[in-house]
């Protein structure tokens, strides 16, 4: 198998691209994904990157394809600490089916939409790509260019969606509803009506992030629970302390921080140590240092997870596409686990580095534990 990659300024994270305006609000596709949290999957136990909730099966038989193929992958971008182990679990899957896969083709969009517009472009019009893989940086306004792939070759889209149903199959674990009310049920469990919850959110405008939002906000709601604000901290460690810092100092009482993503779940916290102030109730991730941090200090947390094994699995779909195998679809959802008190001590893993994300399933992938910084 050969490996072509262009990633550069991966470390950037950007904002930049047109504003659209979306629902993130749908009362019952939060039903569906509370529904699909408590589901039993189907497939190899043990296996969740393979197993699916349910749901309709794609046929495929009309993209058969002899031979070892190209598979072409359009990414966002490699902006966070998530992303960085997810991509990893997307190149070591891939050398697991070495014998089927002639090359692999990675363009790295850098966070910018029109970049990755431009990318998804050249893949099609270059002739080469058997099968496209797309994460898209923002819903609305990647949305034209899947569309325009899905007339020339298959598309598999993951992780961030897009507004169409063309692709063959949408991977994903539940999703952002289901983040959402996993970490909101929680909140709500753990803090008296009338508590305080400072929400501290990425970037505007993806899906996944939005709709995390805007179910947590309506269990809030519902509790009576008051969201004394939601800031956008771009994933950066010092720009989410200083925020944090800013409510405290304005004598904002906070009973609990919700946020949308838990890479900076451990600067928030520095926010209340520096202050003298106790820990709030929070929700972080299944990052290894905010693991590390709950156990050591004792928090009132949780782990809800948006699980970077999903990153294995858009690899196996193109490839059983490419076989003419059924696969879930048109959406393939994955299992969505949280770490909870009661599972915390199995996720913390010493030899891993701080911003892993334990809910990798990358233990047996070629390279482990040196691919993803380990020891």
């Amino acid at each position: 198998m050969r490996y072509t990659t262009i990633l550069t300024g991966m470390l950037m994270l950007t904002t930049a691209g047109a504003a659209f305006a979306q629902e993130f609000n749908d009362p019952a596709e939060f039903k569906r994904q509370r529904d699909l949290l408590s589901m039993t999957a189907e497939g190899p136990a043990g296996q969740p990157w393979i197993q699916h909730l349910g749901g309709a099966m794609a046929d495929t038989a009309k993209y058969k394809k002899e031979g070892a193929h190209t598979i072409c992958f359009s990414n966002a971008g490699i902006f966070n600490p998530w992303r960085v182990v997810g991509m990893n679990n997307l190149t070591a899957e891939a050398e697991l089916h070495k014998n089927e896969i002639k090359e692999l083709i990675v363009l790295d969009a850098e966070g910018k939409d029109d970049k990755q517009i431009s990318d998804i472009q050249s893949l099609v019009s270059g002739g080469k790509c058997d099968v496209l893989i797309v994460s898209p940086n923002t819903t609305a306004a990647l949305t034209p260019a899947v569309e325009a792939a899905c007339e020339k070759l298959p598309v598999i889209v993951f992780d961030r969606g897009v507004n169409s149903k063309c692709p063959v199959t949408y991977i994903h674990p539940v999703g952002g509803y289901g983040f959402g009310i996993t970490s909101g049920e929680f909140i709500v469990s753990k803090v008296p009506k009338g508590a305080n919850v400072l929400a501290l959110r990425i970037v505007p405008g993806v899906d996944v992030l939005e709709t995390r939002y805007s179910a947590a906000k309506t269990i809030f709601d519902e509790a009576g629970l008051k969201v004394i604000g939601s800031e956008f901290t771009g994933s950066d460690r010092a720009k989410t302390k200083a925020i944090v810092e800013d409510y405290i100092n304005r004598g904002e009482k906070i009973d609990a921080v919700w946020m949308d993503a838990g890479d900076t779940a451990t600067a928030a916290l520095e926010a209340f140590e520096d202050a003298g102030q106790p820990y709030p109730v929070i929700s972080g991730e299944d990052q290894q240092d905010f693991l590390r941090k709950w156990q050591k200090e004792k928090l009132v947390a949780i782990g809800p997870s948006y699980p970077t094994y999903q990153w294995r699995t858009p690899i196996i779909a193109a490839l059983d596409i490419l076989d003419g195998k059924p696969v879930p679809g048109p959406e393939w959802n994955l299992p969505q686990p949280a770490i909870t008190q009661e599972t915390l001590a199995s996720y913390i893993d010493e030899k891993m580095p701080a911003l892993h994300y334990s809910l990798c399933g990358c233990q047996e992938l070629p390279g482990y534990p040196q691919r993803w910084g380990g020891k």
